[in-house]
């Protein structure tokens, strides 16, 4: 089991920039698929972006591709999610998961693959 905690949402005009942290600890952070899931008020989670567990892998949400870009860094423990251009239909309360058997060359976008979930981090946008 690995423990996620978010962190970097909040109010941000539409066209403008965040960048959310996903701070791991528990179990080798580096076993674990990562990624990041959003949920907007009456609707259902959804995936947003996800990151192989070397990071050599990434996969986008049509939604946010071109916009949003996933990374992590091994030795910190983190997945990050650089936010740009955001629009008020980014908002929502975002989450990172982790995936503990992952695919060695597919992300998965659903969110029954992963095992473990941060509390969350509310992203505003406004227009």
């Amino acid at each position: 089991q690995v423990h996620l905690v978010e962190s970097g949402g909040g109010l941000v005009q539409a066209g403008g920039s965040l960048r959310l942290s996903c701070a791991a600890s528990g179990r080798t952070f580096s076993v674990y698929a990562m990624g990041w899931f959003r949920q907007a008020p009456g609707k259902e989670r959804e995936f947003v972006a996800g990151i192989s567990r070397n990071g050599g892998n990434t996969y986008y949400a049509d939604s946010v591709k071109g916009r949003f870009t996933i990374s992590r860094d091994n030795a910190k423990n983190t997945v990050y999610l650089q936010m740009n251009s955001l629009k008020p239909e980014d908002t929502a309360v975002y989450y990172c998961a982790a995936d503990p058997f992952p695919h060695p060359l597919v992300v998965s976008t659903t969110s029954a693959a992963y095992n473990d979930w941060g509390q969350g981090t509310q992203v505003t946008v406004s227009s």
